[in-house]
C-alpha cells in the first residue's frame, strides 16, 4: 500500500473499488496499520496502531491521488500497466486506485 501523510496525523491511500480493503471498510471503519516494506513484513521497531478508515472519493480523492503520484512517481504507471496487462491473461479488469481511503489513528 503506498501511504502518504495528510494533515492532523492522518494519512491517504489509494486502492481499487474491487479490493477487499474497499470491500472490508464498507463494513466496518476499523483498521490496525502498521509500517512494513514493500513485501508487508513489519518493520523493526514499529507497533501496530489502532486507526479508523473511510474510503473518500471527490477533492479528497483528487488530494490523495495527487500526492500518490508525487511521492511515488513512475510506479504508479508502470504498476497500473501491469495490472492491465495481468488483467488480460486473467480475462478479468480490476480498476487501479479509483477509490481514495483516509486514515485517522485512534487517540
Amino acid at each position: 500500500v503506498w501511504v502518504v501523510p495528510l494533515d492532523d496525523g492522518r494519512f491517504g491511500m489509494w486502492t481499487s473499488s474491487a479490493s477487499g480493503k474497499a470491500k472490508r471498510l464498507a463494513h466496518t471503519s476499523r483498521v490496525t496499520v502498521q509500517a512494513c516494506d514493500a513485501r508487508g513484513r513489519p518493520k523493526a521497531g514499529t507497533e501496530p496502531i489502532d486507526a479508523t478508515a473511510r474510503l473518500v472519493d471527490g477533492q479528497e480523492y483528487d488530494a490523495i491521488h495527487a500526492l500518490v503520484k508525487s511521492k511515488y512517481g513512475v510506479m504508479t504507471s508502470i504498476t497500473q500497466f501491469l495490472g492491465k496487462v495481468g488483467g488480460l491473461f486473467k480475462g478479468k479488469q480490476i480498476p487501479y486506485g479509483d477509490c481514495g481511503v483516509v486514515i485517522v489513528p485512534n487517540a
